[in-house]
């Protein structure tokens, strides 16, 4: 398999790759997610340390995600009976419940609508890759992470929680954000508007163009 028919990257802001997939929980398209945020996240294989880690993070918080209006979607190139054995496994060995679906990737071709496979990492495995789609349908944001390591899910967690922020209030986030923290306001278009921002004492700045307030 040729790395052109393997890695292809969706971009940012764009609607995210459609799909059909068979999953745990049945028969899974990208429209049955329409007016939710969804994070939709690959992993190398079943039954894998890191990757079972990985599983029982995204597990013990899925009920903060559903609390923001988000769901979680699981994918690997595995069959749904290798999930289902897996996601049995993780309930009676580490006493974790897995509620959120997995696909069933065999033929790749949802991992390869999302640049999930990376030849150079190995060509019939998935990448450790999350993407974050909004209520739209409109591709947000994508992290990737080597095989090696697992990803951080208050991580993800905490950027649907400042792209929703961002959304509602027209702002941006500092580093390290989080909700209750102030947020970045754009920098001003005219020195009238400087002017009057500097004046105000709902404002932050610590110079012209660099001003938080609190949402």
């Amino acid at each position: 398999m040729t790395s052109e028919t393997t890695y292809g990257l969706p971009r940012l802001n764009e609607p995210a790759p459609d799909f059909v997939a068979e999953t745990t929980h049945g028969t899974k398209k990208l429209e049955d997610y329409r007016g939710k945020w969804l994070v939709l996240f690959s992993h190398p294989a079943d039954f894998t340390p890191v990757c079972t880690t990985e599983f029982m993070g995204f597990a013990n918080r899925h009920e903060q995600f559903q609390s923001v209006n988000c769901e979680l979607l699981g994918l690997s190139i595995d069959s749904t009976f290798s999930h289902v054995a897996w996601v049995r496994n993780i309930k009676e060995r580490f006493g974790v419940e897995v509620k959120f679906p997995i696909i069933a990737d065999l033929s790749m071709r949802v991992a390869n609508a999302y640049g999930m496979i990376h030849p150079g990492a190995d060509d019939t495995s998935a990448v450790r890759a999350t993407f974050i789609i909004d209520p739209e349908g409109i591709l947000r944001a994508m992290l990737y992470y080597p095989m090696s390591n697992g990803r951080t899910v208050d991580e993800i967690l905490r950027l649907v929680k400042a792209m929703q922020t961002s959304d509602q209030h027209k702002v941006a986030t500092p580093e390290a954000w989080q909700p209750g923290d102030k947020v970045i306001v754009p920098p001003p278009k005219s020195v009238a508007e400087a002017e009057a921002r500097a004046a105000s004492n709902d404002y932050e700045c610590t110079d012209w163009y660099f001003c938080k307030k609190a949402v």
